[in-house]
Parts: C-alpha cells; sequence; structure tokens
C-alpha cells in the first residue's frame, strides 16, 4: 500500500487529517462499492476521501478472493439481471450502465487478466484478490485519493477514531456500508440506526446455510464432508451443485442459490422441508431399476453399487429410514431425500446479506430524498443476489452510479 492511496492516521480530535483544500466527497466505506465510487469521482476530477472503520480497506474483498474472487458472470444482458430477483427493475439501468464486460476491461486495465469458467464463472487469472486490490490502490493514489483508516461513522460528519471523536465535512457523502454479514470484516449494519426517517428493509442473511437436527451418528461421522453433483428442489425451483454437511446442518451452492426462498417460507411458517436429490443424473425409473434386486447385499453396499452412493450419501439414505422414510421406495428417496431445515444460519456467518435501504427512498442516482447529497451504494440497498459474480458486479456497479450522481449533483449545486 505505500504506493497507492495515501493512508491518514489521526491521532486526537481536531487534528488536521491531511486535506489541502476543501473536501468533495467523502466515501464512508472502503469495500469494492466505496473505492469503485472513489475512483469514479476523483477521476472526475473532484477531491475525494475514503473513511473506513477497519485498519485496512477491503477486507471482506480480500476474503472472497481466497476462493479464487469469483468478480462476475458471463451471463448475457438482459437475463443477467434476472439473478436479482425483486430487485431486477432498479438494478437492471445501474448494470446495463456498468455491465461485466466493463467490469472485465476495468479489471484488465489494472493489469489483471481474467478468464471465464466453465460455469461461466469469470476469475482474475491470479484467482486471488491481492493483486488488483495492490494495483487499484495505485491507481487511488494517483488520482490523489486519500483513505482514512480506523474511522468509524457515527452520523452526519461525526466519526468516531482511536484518538477521539472528529467532524469530516464535505460537500457531498457516498455511504458504502456494506450488510451486516462478516461483521468483523468491518460490516456490522450499525449504520441503520444512524439513517432517522430512511426506510430499510430488515437485513437478513442471504448465500447461507441452514439448521439440520441432525443425529449424533451422522453429525459425528460426516460434518465436514461434501455432497457432490447433488440437486436441491425447494417450492418448484431445483438448483444443481455441491452441498456440505455441518455439525449443525448444511450449506453450500446448491443451498445459497435456495436460501431466499428457504429463509423467507421459514420466517412465515416455521421449518420447511427441501428435497435433495443425491443422483440427479439419473431418471428415478432407470435407478428403480438398479436398486431393484437387492441379493442379500447389506443396504449400503447395495447403495454403494447399485446406485453409486458415496458413504456421506448412503448415510443420509439410513437417516431418513430411521426417520420413518418409506423402505420399498429406495429410488424415490434417494431422487426426493427430504430435509426439514428448522432455521437460517446467523447472518454473521452469511455470505451476503439481504434487505437494505428501499429503493423508493433513493433517486435514479442513488441519491437519498431525504438527505440530499448523500449517495448510497453496495449491500447497504435492497437487493440480494446468489454467488457466482452477480453481488461483485452489483456492488461494483452501483459504486459507479453513486459515483457519477455525486459528480453531476455537484456539478448543478
Amino acid at each position: 500500500m505505500r504506493r497507492g492511496a495515501r493512508i491518514v492516521k489521526l491521532r486526537q480530535p481536531g487534528l488536521d487529517w491531511g486535506m489541502t483544500s476543501p473536501l468533495d466527497v467523502l466515501v464512508v466505506g472502503a469495500g469494492p462499492a466505496g473505492l469503485m465510487a472513489a475512483e469514479t469521482m476523483a477521476a472526475a476530477g473532484l477531491r475525494v476521501a475514503v473513511a473506513d472503520r477497519m485498519p485496512s480497506p477491503a477486507r471482506k474483498f480480500l476474503l472472497a478472493g481466497r476462493g479464487g474472487l469469483n468478480l462476475t458472470h458471463s451471463r448475457p444482458l438482459p437475463g443477467f439481471c434476472d439473478a436479482y430477483g425483486a430487485a431486477r427493475a432498479p438494478l437492471a439501468p445501474i448494470i446495463d450502465a456498468f455491465p461485466p464486460a466493463a467490469l472485465i476491461a476495468w479489471c484488465e486495465g489494472l493489469g489483471q487478466p481474467v478468464f471465464t469458467g466453465s460455469s461461466g464463472r469469470v476469475f482474475p487469472t491470479a484467482m486471488k484478490a491481492s493483486p488488483l486490490l495492490r494495483a487499484w490502490l495505485a491507481r487511488l493514489g494517483g488520482l490523489g485519493v486519500t483513505l482514512l483508516a480506523r474511522h468509524a461513522w457515527r452520523g452526519g460528519d461525526r466519526f468516531a477514531t482511536p484518538g477521539g471523536e472528529v467532524s469530516l465535512p464535505s460537500r457531498a457523502k457516498v455511504l458504502a456500508l456494506g450488510g451486516a454479514s462478516w461483521p468483523r470484516l468491518g460490516s456490522d449494519g450499525g449504520w441503520v440506526s444512524l439513517l432517522p426517517g430512511v426506510a430499510v428493509v430488515p437485513l437478513a442473511p442471504s448465500n447461507c446455510g441452514f439448521a439440520i437436527e441432525w443425529s449424533e451418528h451422522l453429525r459425528g461421522r460426516f460434518a465436514g464432508t461434501p455432497l457432490k453433483r447433488i440437486a436441491l428442489s425447494f417450492n418448484g425451483r431445483t438448483e444443481r451443485g455441491e452441498a456440505m454437511l455441518t455439525a449443525t446442518g448444511i450449506e453450500g451452492g446448491a443451498v445459497y442459490a435456495l436460501s431466499g426462498p428457504l429463509r423467507d417460507a421459514i420466517a412465515a411458517g416455521g421449518p420447511v422441508t427441501a428435497m435433495l436429490d443425491l443422483r440427479p443424473d439419473i431418471a428415478r425409473d432407470a435407478l428403480a431399476a438398479r436398486l431393484a434386486e437387492r441379493r442379500g447385499q447389506s443396504l449400503s453396499n447395495h447403495l454403494r453399487r447399485a446406485a453409486g452412493l458415496p458413504p456421506v450419501a448412503i448415510g443420509l439414505v439410513q437417516e431418513a429410514l430411521r426417520g420413518g422414510a418409506d423402505p420399498g421406495d429406495l429410488a424415490g428417496l434417494v431422487k426426493a431425500l427430504p430435509l426439514r431445515l428448522l432455521a437460517a444460519a446467523p447472518i454473521a456467518r452469511a455470505i451476503s446479506s439481504a434487505g437494505g435501504i428501499a429503493w423508493s427512498e433513493v433517486d435514479e442516482h442513488l441519491m437519498l430524498r431525504a438527505h440530499p447529497g448523500m449517495f448510497v451504494a453496495g449491500e447497504m440497498l435492497d437487493w440480494e443476489a446468489p454467488t457466482g459474480g452477480f453481488l461483485l458486479q452489483a456492488c461494483f456497479a452501483t459504486g459507479r452510479a453513486a459515483g457519477l450522481g455525486a459528480v453531476d449533483w455537484l456539478r448543478r449545486a
């Protein structure tokens, strides 16, 4: 970071914080949305600083990079925005203005080439976030952006720092404080109480696991074991992928893809049942034919040899049989094994958040109607998306849109 954006640390209240001219815009939050807003505004000639409560920027972005940093998805427009469900209408014009191709070009412009995987997901060739972040901070530094570490927003112009509370006035603000997932990395949802009079849809876990009451036997033997090439169905939707049994339930890509409807159904009426297909690549009738003759084998051997099930899947079938499932329809059980989901995982353990500032509270430039000159970006807004690149794409795109909105507003002010 020595060659990147300049980090200024305040040591006491009222200390000059390094600005030689009045600040045009203060960005609050140094994640992808906030940094993209800062770059957009600084490139337009504005004097910009970014304040963040953590000691260093983009901590959640760096964590995402440990899994390869899935920047975006190659799904073409306009179908790309179908991934955002109820938020499709407000997000579509924002993403149309900064689509996946633009995000890819931006990444490559920072010297980080990308590739598209077989699933359509787009990753930096480096398969991590740190090289991209270093290059990005260097660009921001070249644009004159200042980063203010350990500055926790307290509403208005007030910030808590290790040396006490300070006031950081600016002509405009961009808030990019995230949702409430992974709070130890910076986004704890505390901003909700700092925006009185602004309607906020309650924050909820998204892309999360779910609690299941496993038997002691299943938990002790298979917690931490992956389920590969499965499909999960709920309420008419089926998602293929992988999952993992945990000591308290189940998580993983196929589960995350259905986490929104599962979460909402549980909130509305209590525990729900999802159906797990342990062999989605074979039709039920064909599987039934394979399982028709057991020939004196143990159930485990029969399921392993005839159905090709791994030990963890066999354990799930046996668990269902102990719970009262029909032993005369093994094929049906393998193709539709019921999972009783009790509750969504806590938001602190979710990959992302649902809920946020209602779209009715912002104009087309993402400015808060109740607070002229204050713009909002990223997961603070009321949207959610599946993993696969859709999360970061919307964060980058809304950050750019808020930055452009602030540029336009200041020019007209």
